[in-house]
């Protein structure tokens, strides 16, 4: 794709729209607050010429075929699999074709699980069988399985209440979904909470807000000190149907197999490209989405989308012939599943720099229609966002929220970094989150388009105002 030099749109140059003055006397500002207003309203064109490019222009649709074309080609991108790194290996080359500035992989450590072989059978009080998914990073089961009598509980506190009936046991929770940032607390930590009572194996009602039978994989986290035992999710439907039988004095006997296995830690990649900042190409705006995902489905809202609208807004930009005073880094981050991996160590290299990150910004709940922006930092910092959000009353998209944090971002927002992260419709992204429903089915091209105009208008203003966001 041809870098355009100067673009014009409805007879307006681009590039002279926003010629930044200097504003700064011995390093500390010296404007108003109604003089940054002034200065972000001035962004109106650019806004408009993003917005039109993205939604109604040439590049409508293009970040969602550039989405399909990759998860259909490589399919899930399990950290410390071959398909990860194919899909890592064929972005390094999209991007240096998209013609952005200093592509480059930062190599990384990344852990190595996979699921093997894995089933569940009921065989009492009838014959079924039970959908699971073996949950990141747990054991296998011996070759010939575990099988044991079900304890059913719907809390860590009951499973309490009735530790001594848990031993030898294959605990079943079937916790009711709140929220997920409450309710994933069974998926991470039930393993060891029913490892600590004697139980022999633990299957967790899959973290989601609607279920048509579909099992939702994730991360889950043993304790030094505590037994191993393996875990897996099962379906909303069947939770609650052990918990009916339970509920009725009826004994329930599952056969659980898995073949899971940890390996050693594997080499892997950070994905990087820029447009090089014009006047402070050392402060930077950072704009990312994880590459990698679980291994079920395709990966393509979790987090194929975000990454790919990270993409798709510097490269509306470029197309625009837009070059902000402040570099503009597009980073794919691997092993985020993980735990954010990829991003600490990317975190722990460039950390060094934290003066000079204005923002740092992460898609990963989905590209469905945005309604808003989440945001965390100073209030000072929060006001002009505000006013940076106002450009996109054209899409009805100007909310600014609280917790803009995401888990490749933490780590420079607790370091005092602003961060935000896009705001769309979660209750529908836990539908299909970590299981095999995550398709490009899920994906709206036209819906995409938006999120990928946001994402490039608020990236762009901030990197291009004359100062950096302010911090507490």
């Amino acid at each position: 794709m041809k870098f355009l030099i100067f673009a014009f749109f409805g007879g307006v140059h681009l590039l002279s729209l926003c010629s930044g003055k200097a504003i700064y006397k011995n390093g500390i500002s010296k404007r108003t607050f109604e003089e940054i207003k002034e200065e972000i309203a001035s962004y109106g064109d650019v806004a408009k010429a993003i917005i039109n490019l993205a939604v109604y222009g040439k590049a409508q649709n293009r970040s969602y075929e550039r989405l399909a074309l990759l998860v259909d080609t490589v399919g899930p991108r399990l950290s410390g699999s071959k398909n990860l790194e194919k899909a890592i290996q064929i972005m390094y080359q999209n991007l240096q074709q998209d013609g952005l500035e200093n592509v480059h992989l930062e190599p990384v450590r990344i852990p190595h699980w996979e699921r093997g072989e894995e089933s569940a059978v009921m065989l009492e009080p009838r014959i079924h069988k039970i959908a699971i998914l073996g949950l990141g990073s747990s054991i296998g089961t011996p070759p010939e399985g575990i099988t044991a009598e079900v304890l059913v509980v719907t809390s860590f506190d009951e499973l309490q209440r009735r530790a001594s009936e848990a031993r030898g046991k294959i605990v079943v929770y079937n916790q009711p979904y709140i929220n997920y940032s409450r309710t994933v607390q069974y998926r991470t930590q039930g393993a060891v909470e029913a490892a600590k009572v004697g139980a022999l194996a633990s299957l967790i009602r899959s973290v989601a807000s609607f279920s048509i039978y579909s099992p939702h994989t994730g991360i889950q986290e043993y304790q030094d000190g505590v037994p191993r035992i393996p875990t897996a999710c099962i379906t909303v439907e069947d939770a609650e149907m052990m918990s009916r039988m339970a509920s009725r004095g009826i004994r329930i006997v599952i056969q659980l197999k898995m073949g899971a296995k940890t390996y050693p830690d594997t080499d892997s990649f950070n994905t990087v490209a820029e447009i090089t900042g014009s006047k402070y190409p050392e402060q930077v705006v950072l704009v990312s989405g994880h590459l990698d995902s679980w291994d079920v489905g395709q990966g393509a809202m979790d987090d194929g989308g975000g990454a790919f609208i990270s993409w798709e807004a510097l490269s509306l930009i470029k197309d625009l012939g837009l070059r902000p005073k402040r570099t503009l880094r597009l980073v794919l981050w691997t092993a985020e599943e993980q735990g954010g991996v990829g991003a600490f160590q990317y975190y722990q290299l460039h950390k060094v720099n934290i003066s000079n990150y204005s923002l740092v910004m992460e898609s990963d709940t989905g590209t469905f229609l945005p309604t808003g922006l989440q945001f965390t930092g100073s209030e000072k910092a929060r006001a002009v966002m505000e006013e940076v959000m106002s450009l996109l009353q054209p899409l009805n998209v100007t909310q600014v929220l609280s917790h803009g944090e995401g888990t490749d971002i933490n780590f420079w927002i607790k370091a005092g970094v602003p961060g935000a992260s896009l705001l769309d419709d979660l209750y529908k992204y836990f539908f299909f989150h970590h299981s095999h429903g995550d398709t490009m089915t899920v994906m709206d091209p036209k819906q995409m388009n938006v999120a990928a105009a946001v994402w490039a208008v608020v990236s762009y203003v901030v990197a291009d105002m004359e100062e950096m966001l302010p911090r507490s």
